[in-house]
C-alpha cells in the first residue's frame, strides 16, 4: 500500500512540474511587436481618433474663405494641442498645420544652435539608428514573465539614475540649486 502511495505522489509531482512549465511557456508567448502595444486589436474604428468638430459659423465674407483641402485640415477641426498651448499662454498659430517655417522670434536661437553645422535629415538618421538599436537589443524581449513593457526592457541600459548623477556632480563641487543639501 505504501508503495502505491509513493507512486501516486511522484505522479502528482510530475504533473505539477509539467503544469508550471506549460504556464511559463504560455506566459512567454506574447503578441508584442511594438514598444507600447496600444494598437486597437480589432478591425473596427478607433473611438478615440474621432473628435467632434467646432460649431459651424456664418463667414462675414465668402470670398475670404480658404480653398478646400480634401483630406487635409478644415477650419472646423478641433486642435486640442493648439488649444492647450493657447491656454498655457503660448501661440496657437505656432502649432498651425499651415505654419511650416521657423518663427522669426526663434531665428537667433536656430542660427546659434546650428553654428557648427547641422544635418537637415537628422530625424531620419536618428530613427534609423534607433531602429537598429532596438533590433539588436530587442532580440529576446518577446520572452518575458513580468508585465513590464518592451520599452523599459530595451532602453534599460540607457536609464539615468538621477540620485547617482546628482551625487557625482555634488562631489565634483558643482552647485546644484535644484536639490540643495540640508
Amino acid at each position: 500500500m505504501l508503495k502505491i502511495l509513493e507512486e501516486v505522489d511522484m505522479g502528482v509531482a510530475r504533473l505539477n512540474i509539467l503544469v508550471v512549465i506549460v504556464a511559463a511557456l504560455v506566459a512567454g508567448c506574447t503578441s508584442g511587436g511594438t514598444l507600447h502595444s496600444n494598437v486597437p486589436s480589432g478591425e473596427g474604428p478607433d473611438e478615440f481618433a474621432i473628435l467632434p468638430n467646432k460649431e459651424l459659423t456664418q463667414p462675414s465674407d465668402y470670398s475670404a474663405l480658404p480653398a478646400p483641402t480634401p483630406g487635409g485640415v478644415n477650419r472646423t477641426d478641433q486642435d486640442p494641442l493648439g488649444a492647450a498651448v493657447a491656454a498655457l499662454g503660448g501661440s496657437a498659430t505656432a502649432r498651425s498645420p499651415y505654419n511650416t517655417g521657423i518663427p522669426s522670434s526663434d531665428g537667433a536661437l536656430v542660427n546659434h544652435t546650428s553654428r557648427l553645422g547641422r544635418d537637415a535629415n537628422i530625424r531620419q538618421v536618428v530613427w534609423e539608428e534607433d531602429e537598429a538599436f532596438r533590433a539588436k537589443r530587442g532580440r529576446f524581449t518577446s520572452i518575458r514573465i513580468s508585465k513590464k513593457g518592451l520599452y523599459q526592457q530595451v532602453y534599460k541600459p540607457q536609464e539615468l539614475d538621477y540620485r547617482q548623477e546628482w551625487w557625482r556632480w555634488k562631489r565634483a563641487g558643482v552647485r546644484t540649486p535644484a536639490a540643495p543639501t540640508r
